[in-house]
């Protein structure tokens, strides 16, 4: 068989303060750049990405069906993905398909992305797939945990798997699951049939953590609910920040029939349904956090883990804003450090000014978020780094950073990591890589929501999650909704939209 192979992956929070430009994409932050062709196999060898574990998948067994490249881009969360950079990157995947003389396709997708002209961005690619290629061709797809799943996906495609890890570190795997049921479609199986049930409330983000209850309950039955009968069973919680319509959880199966299907979904609704009440997430402020962790790191053996949740890259914030800094310096913290605060002109001036020189620099706060600002302070400059390593933790998994001109600056007990490329942080090498030692530390505050616990956890004497100035609102209830379906709950028993 010759199966066609892409993908483009962006998280889009309509909130936040940048656009994803085609630029963003070549620069990929913590993900590889634009990959055409031929280098999607140079690049995705043996990574935590959907599409490398689909090829290793693909490649196992000793198979020998024919992969045909077309082009692969994922960009750091943010706003809108421009349509710029959305014709230019769709396009390149739909020319692929067109050249490729395939009898399948696999894609690489995320699901919550949303462009200048197309809510659905996902959809609105899988639609000019699908008229391609014509009605019978199967296309299996990859979606992130936070995929808000759309009709027109699960229309345009014949068989969407989703991660079931957040921290994400089975994305590898889901891209083999899909290589798997293309396998058995090779093999005779008949395309299944689908049931999706959309959910009524909308989860908050530092809630979906599937370490915890009932993110964890909820991923069991979702792997005990596949058998003979049901193919495949996901659920998606949603990104609770990207305006329009299709903004919800959604579970879903398929399975040989259609009653099986629909006793799996149902079976899985039920469950997500009467979890309304269990998505508990304890959130304090920024004072609250940074006090809290110094009365822990009093007797602690290992430092107090802060999430930065609101100003999480991760989910479109910019990695810039300044609130929790300024908490650690209100609370005289000791043995603090954080990032990323990304400010590449901070990074070009402490490189210019040198290591050991004081650097006079208003820092951070140029995404003009509400309640922050730059922090105007005279900075020591601690080391220097251009930016390019490699991450070791079990979330990035062997990624190759490309973080741009770096430092270390510090102010009285306070360390940062400055960078020039926004990309969450949760992985330790973040830290390590400007000459921060994260166990040595008393406090750690990361810009991150859930993610860095899969780095984290086995470091930390306590993780807190902490709300400070930034994009992504930890209530879904605070932010400006327009376009939402109507009816739906913005938060667990919260109000209705």
């Amino acid at each position: 068989m010759r199966i066609a192979i892409g993908g483009f992956q962006h998280e889009t929070n309509t909130f936040a303060p940048s656009h994803a430009s085609y630029e963003r994409f070549v620069q990929g932050g913590g993900w590889p750049p634009v990959s055409i062709g031929d280098e999607i196999f140079e690049r995705f060898q043996n990574q935590n990405i959907p599409i490398s574990g689909f090829m290793n998948e693909m490649a196992s067994g000793g198979g020998s069906h024919a992969l045909v490249p077309t082009a692969w881009a994922a960009a750091s969360p943010s706003a809108q993905v421009t349509d710029d950079a959305f014709e230019r990157i769709a396009g390149a995947i739909c020319e692929g398909i067109r050249k490729a003389n395939a009898d399948m396709i696999y894609l690489d997708l995320h699901g919550a992305m949303v462009t200048d002209s197309h809510p659905d961005g996902e959809g609105e690619l899988l639609r000019r797939v699908r008229a391609i290629v014509g009605p019978k061709m199967p296309i299996a797809v990859s979606l992130d945990l936070h995929s808000n799943t759309t009709p027109a996906m699960f229309l345009h495609a014949e068989m969407l798997v989703a991660y079931r890890t957040y921290p994400h570190i089975d994305m590898a795997e889901t891209g083999a699951r899909a290589a798997f049921y293309l396998k058995q479609r090779i093999g005779g199986m008949d395309a299944p049939k689908l049931a999706s049930r959309v959910l009524p409330y909308l989860i908050p983000i530092t809630s979906q953590c599937t370490d915890l209850f009932p993110g964890n309950d909820i991923y069991k039955l979702v792997g005990q609910l596949e058998s003979k009968d049901v193919i495949s069973a996901s659920f998606t919680p949603g990104f609770p920040a990207a305006d329009f319509e299709g903004c919800a959880p959604v579970v879903w199966a398929y399975g040989v029939n259609e009653a099986a299907a629909n006793a799996a979904a149902e079976k899985l609704e039920r469950r997500v349904l009467a979890a309304e009440g269990e998505w508990d997430a304890r959130v304090l402020t920024a004072i609250e956090a940074v006090r809290e962790a110094q009365l822990i790191a009093k007797t602690a053996r290992k430092p107090v883990v802060i999430a930065d949740t609101q100003d999480n890259p991760g989910a479109g914030g910019d990695s810039d804003t300044m609130g929790m800094v300024r908490a650690l310096l209100e609370c005289r913290a000791e043995r603090a450090a954080t990032g990323l605060i990304v400010d590449g002109a901070a990074a070009k001036a402490a490189h210019e000014i040198g290591v050991g020189k004081t650097l006079n620099f208003a820092l951070g706060g140029k995404s003009r978020i509400p309640d922050d600002s730059p922090l105007q302070l005279p900075w020591l400059v601690e080391s220097l780094h251009d930016g390019n390593f490699s991450a070791t933790g079990p979330f990035y998994r062997g990624m190759k950073m490309r973080l741009g001109p770096s430092a270390c600056l510090r102010y009285q007990g306070v360390r940062i990591v400055v960078a020039s490329y926004k990309t969450q942080l949760a992985d330790q090498a973040m830290y390590r890589y400007v000459g921060i030692e994260p166990t040595e530390q008393a406090i750690l505050v990361n810009k991150s929501s859930v993610h860095f616990r899969a780095d984290f956890t086995p470091i930390a004497e306590k993780i807190l999650v902490a709300k400070a100035p930034g994009p992504m609102a930890a209530d879904p209830a605070d932010l400006p909704w327009k376009h939402l379906k109507r009816g739906i709950r913005l938060n667990p028993f919260g109000p209705v939209f």
